[in-house]
């Protein structure tokens, strides 16, 4: 069979097509849904059809599927470099910025940061740490360097020796101390 379109709007497009009927195919069904939504079968297919452009409109054929190709391709970015520009189109003006309680926030642990701590002596720091361990069983990294007033990376050491970190359970994120350091209950 040959199909003929009447009108193609694009010079490129193919107007006549071979259609080639092949019957190796499995029999399929057409159903059709009605508006109370009841589903009932319509017709059966039994013949599959293939088209493709009629050998004449071949070349004009692999032409449009290049062009299409190319125009898929084609990234319609483009990148302006700007001169003598003082950068007022970039930052944000002081009317756009709207101050939240997460910033203030951010700005309160800044200061605190900012502070230099000196270390204590390791030795007596244990002793500071079994003390601490001793009022209460599970502390926080924040909760340790606002007791001790010490660096975060020295606590950080200290505690990977004589504690362990709690991933899971009721007291995750905290730290507790290793059974060997702990006391006894008679003691």
């Amino acid at each position: 069979f040959v199909m003929k379109i009447a009108r193609a709007e694009s010079g490129n497009i193919p107007k006549r097509y071979t259609l080639e009927m092949s019957k190796d195919f499995v029999p399929m069904y057409s159903y059709s849904e009605s508006s109370k939504g009841e589903k009932s079968v319509v017709g059966k297919i039994k013949n599959k059809i293939d088209m493709r452009p009629h050998n004449e409109n071949i070349e004009s054929y692999g032409r449009l599927c290049r062009e299409r190709a190319s125009k898929y391709m084609c990234k319609n970015r483009q990148i302006q470099v700007i001169d003598n520009d003082n950068g007022m189109h970039m930052r944000p003006m002081p009317s756009m910025i709207i101050p939240t309680a997460a910033t203030e926030k951010k700005k309160v642990t800044n200061k605190a940061s900012e502070m230099k701590r000196t270390r204590r002596d390791r030795r007596e720091m244990e002793e500071v740490m079994f003390n601490l361990f001793e009022r209460q069983s599970n502390w926080t990294l924040r909760l340790l360097i606002q007791e001790t007033d010490q660096p975060e990376q020295f606590l950080k050491d200290l505690l990977r020796d004589l504690c362990f970190y709690n991933n899971k359970g009721s007291n995750q994120g905290t730290y507790e101390l290793k059974p060997e350091y702990k006391k006894a209950p008679q003691e």
